[in-house]
């Protein structure tokens, strides 16, 4: 999942939190307690009070009757609007389009249907999926169906204008900061709302979900088999709980937390960070004769924070304590790039700092890759609308409260950020329905993926899906990716292959290794060479790209 919100700072939508078992444990599930709360009681007691579908649903088939057009597109793949009500409750006022991709399954002898695609968001463009999974397994029996959900690219589009920016970024910002955070979080909602017309209230999960069936239907299939990622994964629960008949496998890569939609999700992401860093620092004090951090994960940290502390009270253009502990963040949450940071960290830690900029968001050493990897590009008004469909504390002084805890406890990897005001604070409109209750009643088993180092949806998310859909959980061991499915992870690509291909569930519980820590017994490549390589593979560097526009704030 993946998106923006607070102080005009970008964060991703999808979560979860265990806390580490480390010297911080007491502390850390004292913040989780206070901040997760209220928001989880709020968010089941909204869930308890459901939208589900009815008897006396308007009649849809004019839609559902309609034929396609389909054209080349997305380079291999062919594209067709699907047009669609944007009140499912008066189908025969507004519509609006929906752009779908298709990459035909190439054993058409064997094939099994659809499988449609989605990669997170809310507000992620899903047309080019198909291309992404076409060498798959799946790809040989399915039709593989991407799509632009409504308010999102080539779809009808919701899109905000930008606004002013207040807040300067900053991992640990003053009490006296707060109040520009907060503005900034107001313009933004006034923004989306004077540009977002009157779609807005509309571009919802339960809506979306509900497109997805009308596409369904369209495409001649009585079923549909489904694989999301991320907020993917919230989304596909949903439309397994309103259309449970029409739901065949159905696989749910880093998945949300049921009970978290939304505020207790992000600031679970703080938590899960500070996770990653406590288990990097007692791997770096195992290795005290290499790296001279500290000769335990206490004594690390401290010279973590003595390193902080002096580019607090002696920042550069190029080297601040926002920058460093973003790289910290970042770094700590990717196995491989441990040794990495430890040595990165190691070249800072004397008084005196490099010449050559070490963390510059314009430098090439292994800090500043990091760094910058902690940002992304802004998004469409899509997530500052779909993340508003669960009611937020309006109270400024709780969000307030909350900063001051994260700001200590979780600085790394812009933790703050996941507990300021957004604006959702501000909502400026209202949901003509209240979320829909996810629960599992009339549909198959299906699988949940989840790494257990994940930040975006943190691995106690995954259990709680796949507890209240009955799934198999599929654990990734000591893994910081989010989503993992289609990537290099052996394991679970066979796992997911076997089930959606031949119905083979993994079992109730299971588990697959992740990605290796570093093994310091075999010589390495440079810094700068290992860090670009390991994050251009994963697309984390790719605003910075020749022609891509760079974001003025930074996204964990």
């Amino acid at each position: 999942m993946r998106r923006h919100v607070s102080a005009g700072l970008v964060l991703i939508t999808a979560l979860s939190v265990q806390l580490p078992a480390s010297a911080n444990t007491a502390a850390n599930t004292a913040a989780n307690t206070a901040a997760n709360t209220a928001a989880n009681t709020a968010a089941t007691t909204t869930a308890d009070t459901a939208a589900t579908t009815t008897a006396d649903a308007p009649d849809l088939t004019p839609f559902t009757t309609q034929q396609l057009t389909w054209t080349p597109c997305e380079t291999v793949l062919q594209c067709a609007d699907v047009v669609l009500p944007l009140d499912y409750k008066n189908p025969a006022t507004d519509r609006i389009t929906v752009r779908i991709s298709r990459r035909q399954a190439t054993d058409r002898a064997a094939r099994r249907g659809i499988l449609v695609l989605n990669p997170g968001g809310p507000g992620g463009s899903g047309l080019t999926m198909p291309s992404f999974l076409a060498q798959s397994a799946p790809a040989a029996v399915y039709d593989l169906i991407g799509f632009d959900p409504r308010g999102v690219g080539a779809s009808t589009a919701l899109n905000c204008r930008t606004s002013p920016e207040f807040a300067t970024p900053d991992t640990r910002p003053s009490d006296a900061d707060f109040p520009k955070w907060a503005a900034e979080a107001r313009a933004a909602e006034d923004s989306c709302q004077r540009s977002g017309g009157a779609i807005r209230p509309h571009i919802n999960t339960a809506n979306t979900a509900r497109d997805l069936d009308v596409i369904r239907a369209v495409l001649g299939e009585e079923k549909l088999s489904y694989l999301g990622y991320s907020y993917g994964t919230y989304l596909g629960a949903v439309y397994g709980s309103l259309f449970p008949s029409r739901l065949d496998r159905s696989v749910l890569d880093s998945a949300v937390h049921p009970d978290w939609v939304w505020r207790g999700q992000f600031r679970a992401q703080a938590i899960a960070m500070r996770r990653n860093v406590d288990q990097w620092a007692e791997w770096v004090a195992a290795r005290d004769r290499r790296y001279s951090l500290g000769k335990s994960g206490s004594d690390v940290m401290a010279t973590v924070e003595r390193i902080a502390a002096r580019l607090a009270a002696n920042p550069t253009p190029s080297d601040t304590r926002t920058t460093f502990d973003a790289a910290i963040g970042v770094g700590t949450r990717y196995r491989p790039l441990w040794a990495e940071l430890a040595d990165a960290v190691n070249d800072l830690k004397d008084p005196a700092p490099p010449t050559d900029g070490a963390l510059s968001p314009a430098g090439t050493s292994p800090l500043s890759l990091m760094a910058r990897a902690a940002q992304d590009e802004l998004v469409s008004g899509v997530f500052n609308t779909v993340v508003c469909e669960v009611d937020w504390p309006t109270e400024i002084d709780t969000y307030y409260e909350d900063m001051r805890i994260f700001r200590d406890r979780y600085p790394y990897g812009y933790g703050v950020v996941r507990a300021a005001p957004t604006t959702c604070t501000y909502r400026s409109f209202t949901p003509p329905e209240p979320p829909v209750r996810l629960h599992r009643d009339g549909y198959p088993i299906g699988v949940v993926v989840q790494a257990e180092g994940d930040t975006q949806t943190q691995y106690e998310s995954g259990p709680a899906m796949a507890s209240r859909l009955g799934h198999s959980l599929i654990t990734v061991k000591d893994e910081g990716k989010h989503g993992v499915y289609g990537s290099s992870n052996k394991c679970v690509n066979t796992a997911v292959n076997r089930y959606l291909v031949d119905g083979i569930l993994p079992g109730s519980s299971s588990e697959c290794p992740g990605s290796p820590r570093p093994d310091e017994t075999k010589p390495g490549t440079s810094g700068v060479a290992t860090v670009q390589s390991f994050l251009d593979e994963r697309g984390l560097l790719a605003w910075t790209k020749p022609g891509a526009p760079r974001p003025p704030r930074p996204r964990p």
